[in-house]
């Protein structure tokens, strides 16, 4: 599989819709050559045009798209002799597709891997009267939409499937598309859609049959048992009502009759009335959920379909289980504490129920719920939380059926920690979880060993090899002094315990939002500006001796890095970051300049660019655009624009790998490791500054900007020109700490400033004022 020759470098894709320009698009980001391919004229052109408008962008870079050729089936279906992959994205009429593959087999290489996005129709269908040859190249890759931004991809093989087609498919998609690929049995849904289906379905259908209102069902069903906070109802919305019905008519062609999806009956009528008046969720008029004119939010009645103001209600059962967890909640002798049972007892039971078929294991089908519909919890690990022999007690006091694997595994758990390993249970017995090759989980980890050392916000790992991994765990991984703390006692104490490095990194869903505000909110409002100034010169001082630590630092971030959380990854010797890196310094939004090294460090960046343009303006305009404007990279290839990732920093599509991925890089830097040298710089001082406020008053005087964004621009700019410098004298990296320093004293004594980080901690918001 390390041959040249097996390796996926050019992709075709056919079908130009939303999902197949989606696959498109993540094809083109994982670095390949991509074909897409239409019957329409002009189809696939239009979906390259429109994924450089979309937003979320399917592309994480809009140079990407000029790695799509766009054609036609009709005119262009001989160029997929040039592909490695081609990947079916059309109808879902198993005859359209079988004459398609029909077509395409005159055109295929010999080695080339041929695939359907099928949602629905097994490979046992798919592949009649398919020529061998073709067939054991042949397999189903389930792609969830948006492509990009969705991890999960099932894969369906058959006995006829040739492994080494399976397994060029898969090394690419893991590690060039970022796919966390999860192995189906060839069943009507495969996994994901069979349990998210049938949940979906009971929980609309049980609460039309119990009166339950849209906004009572969305709580129970929501952050209680782990489902993002959209619940149900805003989760139909989200995906379009228009779907449903045709997914529920496939599932009740395909199903067996015994199968309890059928119990549940067809779609509710309501549904169709929905759908028929054009409220087909967000993009159509509205759906369980819209906006009024004045853009509130409003809810629908289930039982007459009239609109109301939403109410947020708070049910018993939901402050129950917040207190006592899933029990008290499914116990709670409230209409929405027998809902939430009904629904969540049937899907559990249904998922346990199927499990054996649908999968290879149960870790199979909970990584699938997870990746595939975001909740916190696959079924089993529900049902551990719960305690499996609660739930089968009491489904046996309610008169239902104990699924056989429940009814197995007794007073046990289905997952379980066993010789510092995780186990699974496989109907029978325990046997250990594998992980993919190349990988490496913190959480694993954790099961073996206790930190070396560790506070309420932070904790440093040994993770072999003589390389440590600080891992943050405030809430939201927010900065505060007790994580750098922690940063001061690694620098201190690993050389002298024989480690060669570190790498920063958490499996939370984001790297750090940035410092906690809170502290200077609470010092500036008792004028304790003392404390400010200690806070900002301790963070300074812990970045500068990260920076300067006599061993590298890899920072690896993944999901949103801004802020202090960028401050840390910029003093960093090289990013190993996620793709789905959205990294910035977003000071500005809350009144103040970045006051941890942030300024210096991005100018420090900009200053050693090989490329840029002479003279000392150019670096300071550069990061002055970034910072004012409080710029956002939407991607770690987008963050190289800005300097936040550099050019030699090893991006990484899969999460999974990334931990992995920067330990090797601090074990390369290791060797022969020296600290990088303090960059002395040249500044333009106050003319410099001059220049830089002439466009932010114009913005002002356009009313783009507010007075006070004029306000921190113009510290910013003192910071980033070098204060009162001259362009003959040099500046330290110090002299720009302690303008950064004063320029946030200053910025904190405002009360527009104070009412901005107000607004921040207080809606999530930031406030133009």
């Amino acid at each position: 599989m390390n041959s040249e020759l097996n390796k996926v470098k050019r992709v075709c894709v056919i079908g130009a819709g939303v999902m197949g320009s989606g696959i498109a698009a993540q094809a083109a980001n994982a670095g390949a050559d991509v074909l897409l391919l239409d019957v329409v004229e002009g189809a696939a052109e239009g979906a390259i045009k429109k994924m450089l408008k979309t937003k979320p962008a399917p592309l994480m870079h809009k140079s990407f798209a000029k790695r799509i050729q766009p054609g036609t089936v009709e005119g262009d279906l001989e160029s997929v002799s040039e592909c490695d992959w081609v990947i079916e994205v059309i109808i879902e009429r198993a005859d359209i597709k079988q004459q398609l593959y029909r077509d395409l087999a005159q055109h295929l290489r010999e080695d080339a891997v041929l695939s359907s996005n099928t949602s629905t129709l097994p490979l046992e269908i798919l592949t009649e009267g398919m020529i061998d040859d073709l067939k054991s190249r042949f397999l189903i890759t389930h792609f969830f939409n948006p492509p990009r931004y969705m991890r999960l991809l099932e894969v369906i093989t058959g006995p006829e499937t040739d492994a080494n087609a399976v397994a060029k498919v898969l090394d690419f998609a893991d590690r060039h598309m970022g796919k966390s690929i999860v192995r189906c049995n060839d069943t009507p849904g495969f996994i994901a859609n069979r349990i998210g289906t049938y949940w979906l379905h009971c929980a609309v259908t049980e609460a039309i049959r119990r009166g339950i209102g849209v906004e009572e069902a969305d709580a129970v069903l929501g952050r209680p048992i782990g489902v993002p906070k959209t619940g149900v109802f805003a989760l139909l919305d989200l995906v379009g009502l228009d779907l449903m019905p045709h997914v529920l008519k496939s599932f009740e062609d395909t199903l067996p009759e015994g199968d309890a999806f059928h119990e549940l009956g067809p779609a509710p009528e309501q549904l169709q009335t929905m759908i028929d008046a054009g409220y087909t969720g967000r993009k159509g008029k509205g759906g369980f959920y819209r906006l009024d004119k004045d853009r509130n939010k409003e809810v629908m009645s289930l039982l007459d379909g009239s609109y109301a103001l939403a109410k947020r209600p708070k049910p018993a059962a939901l402050k129950a289980s917040r207190k006592l967890g899933l029990q008290a909640l499914f116990t709670h002798e409230s209409a929405e504490g027998t809902y939430a049972w009904s629904v969540m007892s049937k899907t559990l039971s249904y998922a346990v129920q199927h499990a054996p078929d649908i999968a290879g294991d149960i870790e199979a089908v909970d990584r699938a719920m997870r990746l595939g519909y975001n909740w916190k919890w696959g079924p089993f690990e529900l049902i551990d939380k719960m305690s499996p022999a609660w739930f089968a007690d009491y489904l046996e006091a309610q008169d239902m059926e104990v699924p056989a694997m429940l009814a197995a595994v007794g007073n046990k758990t289905f997952y379980r920690v066993q010789d510092g390993k995780l186990h699974r249970f496989n109907g029978t017995r325990h046997v250990p979880v594998e992980r993919t090759a190349g990988t490496i989980s913190l959480a694993d980890i954790k099961l073996t060993q206790k930190p070396m050392f560790s506070n309420p916000s932070a904790s440093v790992w040994d993770i072999g090899d003589g390389v440590a991994c600080l891992e943050f765990t405030s809430k939201m991984n927010s900065l505060d002094p007790l994580i750098l703390w922690i940063v001061n006692k690694a620098v201190k104490e690993l050389p002298a315990r024989g480690f060669k490095g570190l790498v920063i990194y958490n499996e939370g869903s984001n790297f750090s939002v940035g410092a906690n505000i809170a502290m200077v909110l609470i010092a500036g409002k008792l004028h304790l500006w003392p404390l400010v100034q200690l806070i900002l010169s301790y963070g300074q001082n812990t970045f500068r001796r990260l920076k300067y630590s006599p061993f590298p630092v890899v920072g690896a971030p993944g999901g949103m890095s801004l802020g202090g959380g960028c401050e840390v990854l910029l003093h960093c010797d090289r990013l190993t970051p996620h793709a789905e890196t959205y990294i910035g310094l977003v000071e500005a939004a809350v009144g103040i300049v970045p006051g941890w090294g942030g300024c210096k460090e991005l100018l420090v960046r900009w200053t050693q660019t090989k490329d840029r343009p002479g003279g000392p303006m150019p670096p300071v305009m550069r990061a002055f655009e970034t910072i004012a404007t409080a710029e956002v990279a939407t991607s770690a290839f987008e963050a190289r624009d800005h300097q936040f990732v550099r050019n030699g920093d090893e991006i990484v599509m899969n999460r999974d790998r990334v931990l992995a991925t920067a330990k090797q890089n601090v074990l390369e830097l290791a060797v022969d490791y020296t600290p990088p040298d303090p960059l002395e710089m040249r500044l333009p001082g106050p003319g410099g500054r001059a220049a830089l406020m002439l466009a932010v008053n114009d913005f002002v005087n356009k009313g783009v900007a507010t007075p006070h964004d004029a306000t921190i621009a113009r510290e910013l700019a003192r910071v980033l020109s070098g204060g009162d410098t001259d362009v003959m004298d040099i500046c330290t990296e110090a002299d720009v700490l302690k303008l950064e320093r004063e320029a946030d004293i200053r910025l904190a004594k405002t009360p527009e400033t104070m009412a901005r980080i107000t607004a921040m901690l207080k809606t999530g918001k930031p406030l133009r004022n």
